[in-house]
């Protein structure tokens, strides 16, 4: 069953509860100073949802998270600053209500006018949310007609404010975001076009060995690097000298290896140092690590394997970090997969990638703009690819197509 839209929802003079993904970064200056969002993506990544409910003469009512406060009331938490971005953002006034449910929260909706955009409080400030408690799903419920959810960062939790409310409501769509996340993941999974080139990175295999599986079933070529690319060389038979390795996953990545060797592109060199420190220096070895040395980023001639591979693709997927890209020492292979990627999108391929340091390291890099789809979703983005059902996804209303 294909998921009802937010394009076929009559939205005039409608309530409309909607979850976000507002989870941004705040940045703090003085002790007087209202803290600030320090990287509005996505904020930006959610306003063509919040505009088209407020131009069709809705209210819209928005809810998100922010951090992790546990159930409890956290001040430097407060979703107040993403209102005064968003209402810069949207160019009208966003209300901030120190309140998710509750009379306080029920008035702010009964006050507002068709157009009005009302931001509720933290989410993650009620224990219920994250137990996907029926009481709190009951209560948001009763505060709009509609809801959508255009947080796929989120989807993959069934919590109140996204599984449990959803199954509340009459009316449960998808927003244009989700919609759009959802549309070009699955051009990664029906029948995408060959050559078809995964790379994955990060630091453990264990994380994602359901995603290798998945992706071995469709991929031309699958590029290992990050710390993950470790376990893999000694199933191998290399030495990795101090490197990350799970050694209760070697036997998993023999059989992947088996089952796959002439398709897993793994390195052939490394950035290594004797410690997990950038002022410590740098050295590069050949695929055999010597003792006392740690690989911290794929190396040159990795660079070049990698980049001579992405160039065939067709279509590509990149999840995870080649080294510990924040560090200046070991960001090159990073920053050179993120470059090639950007050159292949501009000449035609189509090109996904999701993960927070991936994601990082393309917008730190400038090159967000040229690639052709930068997920929203990390965890959410690795369990739809995987194949599994994402609740918040599953909760809204059916259409048949």
């Amino acid at each position: 069953m294909a998921k009802l839209q937010i394009e076929a929802v009559e939205l005039q003079n409608r309530s409309v509860l909607v979850r976000l993904d507002l989870n941004a970064p705040l940045k703090r200056g003085s002790v007087d100073e209202e803290p600030g969002v320090a990287d509005d993506s996505r904020l930006r990544a959610a306003l063509p949802t919040v505009k088209r409910i407020s131009n069709a003469g809705g209210i819209a009512i928005l809810m998100s998270h922010l951090g992790r406060p546990g159930g409890t009331i956290k001040n430097e938490l407060s979703l107040r600053p993403i209102a005064r971005k968003l209402s810069e953002l949207l160019g009208q006034p966003v209300t901030f209500v120190p309140a998710l449910v509750g009379e306080t929260a029920r008035q702010a909706v009964s006050d507002a006018a068709p157009g009005d955009v009302i931001l509720l409080e933290n989410t993650r400030f009620y224990p219920g949310e994250t137990t996907n408690d029926s009481e709190l799903a009951d209560q948001l419920a009763e505060l709009a007609d509609i809801f959508v959810n255009d947080a796929f960062g989120t989807a993959h939790r069934a919590h109140a404010s996204t599984e449990g409310v959803a199954r509340r409501m009459q009316t449960s769509a998808m927003g244009m975001l989700m919609d759009k996340e959802v549309n070009n993941l699955s051009r990664l999974l029906s029948a995408p076009e060959k050559p078809f080139i995964g790379i994955l990175g990060g630091a453990k295999v264990s994380d994602k060995i359901a995603l290798i599986e998945q992706l071995l079933l469709r991929v031309d070529f699958l590029l290992i690097g990050g710390a993950m690319a470790y376990t893999f060389l000694k199933a191998q038979g290399h030495e990795i000298g101090n490197s990350m390795v799970e050694t209760d996953f070697l036997d998993m990545a023999e059989n992947l290896l088996a089952a796959a060797a002439d398709r897993l592109i793994l390195p052939v060199d490394h950035v290594t140092s004797t410690s997990f420190n950038n002022d410590v220096g740098s050295n590069v070895s050949d695929v055999d690590i010597k003792p006392g040395e740690m690989g911290l980023d794929i190396g040159p001639e990795t660079r070049k394997i990698f980049r001579e591979h992405i160039f065939q693709a067709h279509t590509l997927v990149w999840n995870g970090p080649m080294g510990v890209f924040e560090m200046s020492n070991f960001s090159a292979g990073t920053l050179a997969v993120a470059s090639a990627i950007a050159e292949v999108t501009d000449n035609g391929a189509f090109t996904v990638v999701g993960g927070g340091d991936s994601v990082a390291a393309v917008r730190g890099a400038g090159l967000a703009d040229r690639i052709s789809h930068v997920s929203t979703g990390g965890g959410a983005m690795l369990e739809f690819l995987e194949g599994k059902i994402l609740p918040g996804i599953d909760a809204l209303s059916d259409v048949n197509v």
